[in-house]
This record gives C-alpha cells, sequence and structure tokens, in this order.
C-alpha cells in the first residue's frame, strides 16, 4: 500500500546527488560562490590581465626606408598601419617631449634641442618627467623599462647632485645613452652606473640595444607583473652608420625620385627656400649614398624588432603585448633641393611612420584619420587602464587598435616649429643653418598644408590635387578659406586639455 513520505524522512543518495547538482550548476550560473561557513556569497572574477607594451622608437626613419625593412612589413600585414601620423614638429627632443607627455610643443615649452628653448634640462625643469607617461604606469603596475635614446641634452654621468647618475621617475630599468649616433664609443647609464662600450662589433649601439631588450623580456616573463618596454634606437641618425654586417649590402640602391626629388621650379616656394640652387651630380651622389647607409642602417633595427617578436613568443607573450613601431620625425634627402634634413612642414618630415600589433588589432589595415604623436601618451595610459590627465592634448588611439573610427577624431593636425639656433654640438645643425626653415606654425589637414612663417610668408597645398606639395596657392587662397586657416590655426596654437580636441575638429 502506497503512504506518502513524511517530512524529516531521509532521501535516497541519487536525490541528493541529483539536488546537488541543480544547486551548484544554479550557483556556477549566477555567479554565486558557497562560503565554506554555510552564507553564500558573490564571488569575485579575477581582474582582466593586462597587455604587455613594446614601444620601438627610432630616429630619423622616414617612410621611404619602410619598404626595405622586411619585418615592418610583417608588422603592417598583421597589425593597423597610421598612413597619417603627424609629428608636432619634426626635431628630435620636441617631438620626443611630445610623446612622453602628450602634449604639444607649445605647453611643453621644449621648443628646440638645447636651452634656453628647449632640451632635456627644460623638459626636466618644466616637470616633464613627473607629467610622462612612465610614473602613471608605474603606478599602474608596470615594470618599465627604457634602452637607448631619452631626450637631447641628457648626460648619462650626470648625478644631478645624487651620489650615482641621475635615473628619471618612474623608470624600473634604465640603459641610455647621450651621445649614441656615432652608434660606438658611447657611454650608458645603466641603472645608475655609467658603462663604457668601446668600437668591437658587438658594441654596435642597435645590437647592445636588442639584447638588452631580448635579456629584459625574458626575466619580465618570469614575474606576474605586465611590463612596459620602450627602446628608443638611434638609428638611423646621422652620421649614417651602419652596423658591420650589413655595411656592403644593397649596393645598387639609390634615393627615391619623386617629382619633389630636386625640384625644378621652386619660384612659387617662401624665400628661404626658393634661394636653393638646383642640386648638382656630386650633391646627388652624396645623398644616394646616404640613403644607401640609411637602408643599411634599419636592417639592425629591423633585426632588433625581430629579435623583440621572438623573445616574445618564446617566453608565451606574443599574445598579449602590444607592439609600437614608429619614428620621432621624418626626414628629407633630396626633395625641394634640400640635402639630408628635417624640420619642415612638408610630409616628408612631419608624416612618419606608425604601426601597431597586438591582442585585437585588426590585421592589414590602414587608417587615414590625422593621428599625431601627441596620442601616444593617452593610448599607453588607457591601455594600462591608468587615468589620463586633463592636461593631455592629445587622444587615445585604442578604438582604432579595436577596428573602430571615432566619428568626432579631429580632421586637423597642428604643427609648430622654432628654428634653432646653429650650435656645434646640435646632432641636427645640418639642418639649423641659412638654409632650414625659419620658425613657423602649420596646419595638416586631411588633403591640405598651410604654414605661416614669421617673416610673414604663407604657403598653401592642395594636397588632393598636388600631393608632392610643388604648388604654393598661398597668394590664389580664396580669402574664407584663408581666414578659416589662420582662425584655427590661433586656436590650435593657444589650446590646452580638452580644447585641443575640439579646435581640431572642424564639422
Amino acid at each position: 500500500m502506497y503512504r506518502p513520505r513524511r517530512l524529516g524522512t531521509a532521501r535516497p543518495p541519487l536525490v541528493i546527488a541529483l539536488l546537488l547538482a541543480l544547486t551548484l550548476g544554479l550557483a556556477g550560473c549566477l555567479g554565486i560562490g558557497l562560503s565554506p561557513f554555510g552564507g553564500d556569497r558573490p564571488s569575485v572574477a579575477p581582474p582582466p590581465k593586462k597587455p604587455n607594451i613594446v614601444f620601438v622608437l627610432t630616429d630619423d626613419l622616414s617612410w621611404d626606408l619602410v619598404p626595405h625593412m622586411r619585418r615592418v612589413q610583417d608588422m603592417r600585414a598583421k597589425g593597423t598601419t597610421f598612413g597619417k601620423f603627424i609629428v608636432a614638429d619634426s626635431l628630435c627632443c620636441t617631438s620626443r617631449a611630445t610623446i612622453f607627455t602628450g602634449r604639444y610643443p607649445h605647453n611643453t615649452g621644449v621648443r628646440t634641442n638645447f636651452p634656453p628653448d628647449g632640451g632635456y634640462g627644460v623638459f626636466k625643469a618644466r616637470g616633464g618627467e613627473q607629467a610622462s607617461y612612465t610614473p602613471a604606469l608605474r603606478n599602474a603596475g608596470y615594470r618599465t623599462a627604457l634602452m637607448g635614446k631619452y631626450l637631447n641634452g641628457y648626460l648619462p654621468a650626470d648625478t644631478q647632485g645624487g651620489p650615482r647618475p641621475y635615473v628619471p621617475p618612474g623608470w624600473d630599468e634604465w640603459a641610455v645613452a647621450g651621445n649614441g649616433y656615432p652608434e660606438y664609443n658611447y657611454n650608458l647609464n645603466e641603472n645608475g652606473k655609467l658603462v663604457h662600450y668601446g668600437n668591437r662589433p658587438q658594441d654596435y649601439l642597435t645590437d647592445v640595444l636588442a639584447n638588452k631588450s631580448v635579456d629584459f623580456i625574458n626575466r619580465a616573463a618570469a614575474d606576474r607583473k605586465p611590463f612596459f618596454l620602450q627602446v628608443a634606437t638611434f638609428a638611423p641618425h646621422g652620421p649614417f652608420v651602419p652596423a658591420p654586417r650589413h655595411s656592403q649590402a644593397f649596393p645598387q640602391v639609390t634615393a627615391p625620385r619623386p617629382p619633389s626629388f630636386n625640384e625644378a621650379d621652386n619660384s612659387d616656394k617662401p624665400s628661404w627656400l626658393r634661394s636653393r640652387p638646383r642640386l648638382r651630380k656630386p650633391g646627388i651622389a652624396r645623398i644616394d649614398a646616404g640613403f644607401r647607409d640609411r637602408v643599411r642602417m634599419v636592417q639592425a633595427v629591423d633585426e632588433l624588432i625581430g629579435r623583440i617578436q621572438q623573445a616574445l613568443a618564446t617566453t608565451g607573450h606574443d599574445r598579449d603585448t602590444y607592439l609600437v613601431f614608429g619614428s620621432d620625425n621624418g626626414f628629407h634627402l633630396g626633395q625641394y633641393r634640400l640635402a639630408g634634413g628635417k624640420m619642415t612642414a612638408y610630409d616628408t618630415d612631419i608624416k612618419v611612420p606608425f604601426v601597431v600589433t597586438g591582442p585585437g588589432v585588426p590585421a592589414g589595415r590602414t587608417t587615414d584619420a590625422l593621428t599625431q604623436n601627441t596620442d601616444l601618451a593617452p593610448t599607453f595610459l588607457e591601455l594600462a587602464g591608468a587615468p589620463v590627465p586633463a592636461a593631455t592634448d592629445g587622444r587615445s588611439l585604442v578604438p582604432f587598435l579595436r577596428g573602430e573610427d571615432p566619428g568626432d577624431w579631429r580632421n586637423v593636425a597642428l604643427i609648430e616649429h622654432v628654428k634653432p639656433p646653429p650650435s656645434p654640438e646640435d646632432p641636427d645643425r645640418q639642418d639649423s643653418g641659412p638654409g632650414a626653415p625659419p620658425t613657423y606654425n602649420a596646419l595638416r589637414t586631411e588633403n591640405e598644408l598651410y604654414v605661416e612663417y614669421a617673416n610673414g610668408e604663407r604657403e598653401y597645398y592642395d594636397l588632393a590635387r598636388d600631393p608632392h606639395a610643388l604648388d604654393n596657392r598661398a597668394k590664389a587662397m580664396p580669402p574664407q578659406r584663408a581666414q578659416e586657416l589662420s582662425g584655427l590655426m590661433y586656436a590650435l596654437t593657444r589650446c590646452s586639455g580638452a580644447k585641443c580636441h575640439s579646435a581640431g575638429r572642424t564639422r
């Protein structure tokens, strides 16, 4: 006879097991953890792992060298290229001060390579080291390292009143040179200890930086902390010294001959350039030799990138690391009748390579959005989950790394340049003499270049019709457009922080 089960009667083991499985499944679906003390509590999900960042920053590397760099080409196939990356000033120290802080030169106060208008001393005195991204990255839990070049005027032996050579705040590891341009016979401040490197083949600076970078990655891989590594080569800056193994390579390479090379008619150019004579055969031969050595120099840079990629793969960090490749400024070599140098407002100097690979970065993508070196600091900070200071003039590039195209992005980029006085100590003195541009401000829109010189002269190029900037149409500009561009110039050269974001948008 059937009798109903009374409350409190023991259930069969199978029923208990089924009930327990159901309970645990529900807890898992609802995100509820079972407390060992009998009380239910919400489970705490582990925080997402922060990505590693490796930033390879070269010196004077122009777009015409990229076709000769196999690994950079491979990065372009596997990542995203910024096709209109514009530096706020095509000069080493000013560009690097902007990179570190995300601020335009008029806000960093670093306008040239040396005091009183620039250099490392001005950067430090104006709080640039505290405002740079490194202390913030370290506070966000990152292990940080800088290898190679810092800022013009930095001396590796300088103790700044301390007992050992000075290391700026925010850097866990520091291996930085002062005059590393010849690639040999230099000193490195290695974590507060001065180490000399001579003229042996193994002392070639780009290779030394590659060795130190791989060593850092291997050691950092054993640590639970994410890492930020900045490798700043002096290559391919003059005096154009290739590694011995590349010194005879590419014997037939010559400088590219775009329509601007040794420009036939420069009568429409401003006076500083209009006075330049056409290049003759000996000068062109020197330009070809210089370009050939620049191609040779970047082979070691390309190999450095390959070694970093291999180290990331070997340590299992190739999928959680953003690898960023770029240059502090471009370089002209024969264009507009100019020999080797930079500092102009033309694309040869201000538009530089920038390529990023990493988790979630679209492969084979090129964006032509107007991006700038002001944008690097906020990018690194956002990737690290660190706050971006309100004083930052640039914007994070992270949306582009996710395949997005922000609708409110800038469509005007600012370039501002103060002509430095000629100095025998200036590594860029080849372009700071009488043949260099006077002080100017410039705007680069999607298809225009507009320049206002301190002496009152103007340049205007319709780059959609005239991509090599051969036909200066400043005198033929519609008055309304001239007024609009001049107004934009006024706003951008006085902007700061979020005001720079709005000043760089005209639609």
